[in-house]
């Protein structure tokens, strides 16, 4: 990245207002070994059971850390897989600069690449299960994870669409779109919503990106 360009992720901080919180300490390089085990473990729990299959006592063995040492670093099955649907997204939104989407314009760049996490998604259902729902569970003291969600989410749609510098329309537009992406999940996963429905959910609230600004 060129120094002065904003990133994807700077750009989606700006939608959530100009005051960022202090950032955490990094972890050693030790830690990171220790968290990347934590979070391969809840999806893997995740993925053969769902929800109900990711127990705090059963992903502090399978990660080999101690309950109590878990703890410390996610205090509920709710934090877990916030952060592991989190860490689903940074590997996606890497993907996504490697390989970025080919549409012509913003909307149709932006639908690609929902549809392109959709699919991922899609590919382990049950984990796609349990991370939506922890996200429908989490309560305020699961705020900070939540946000991180969001804000990767939106630097993933504000770099598919290419925006350097989003005005608040567009910036209203990217909120409605990761909403609709959002309940179109939830509706596929209930079994109330096919694929095609999804994609058409997706693609008609992706035109608003390519509508012109109102006057005043």
């Amino acid at each position: 990245m060129e120094a002065g360009t904003a990133t994807g992720t700077e750009r989606g901080d700006a939608e959530h207002g100009d005051v960022t919180p202090p950032a955490a300490p990094p972890l050693t390089e030790r830690q990171e070994a220790r968290r990347r085990r934590i979070l391969q473990a809840t999806a893997r729990l995740a993925g053969r059971g769902g929800f109900d299959a990711v127990q705090m006592r059963e992903v502090a063995e399978s990660s080999q850390v101690a309950l109590g040492t878990l703890y410390r670093y996610f205090p509920s099955k709710v934090h877990l897989l916030v952060a592991t649907m989190r860490d689903r997204l940074e590997h996606l939104h890497g993907t996504l600069r490697k390989r970025p989407p080919a549409g012509g314009t913003p909307a149709q760049r932006v639908a690609e690449t929902l549809m392109r996490a959709f699919r991922a998604l899609q590919r382990e259902p049950q984990l796609a299960d349990a991370m939506v729902r922890a996200l429908n569970f989490a309560d305020r003291g699961v705020h900070a994870e939540v946000d991180l969600v969001s804000r990767r989410t939106t630097a993933i749609i504000l770099d598919a669409m290419g925006q350097e510098a989003p005005g608040a329309e567009q910036l209203a537009a990217v909120r409605v779109i990761e909403h609709t992406w959002h309940s179109a999940l939830i509706a596929w996963l209930s079994g109330r919503a096919s694929i095609a429905q999804v994609q058409a959910d997706i693609e008609t609230a992706c035109r608003l990106i390519d509508l012109p600004p109102t006057d005043g």
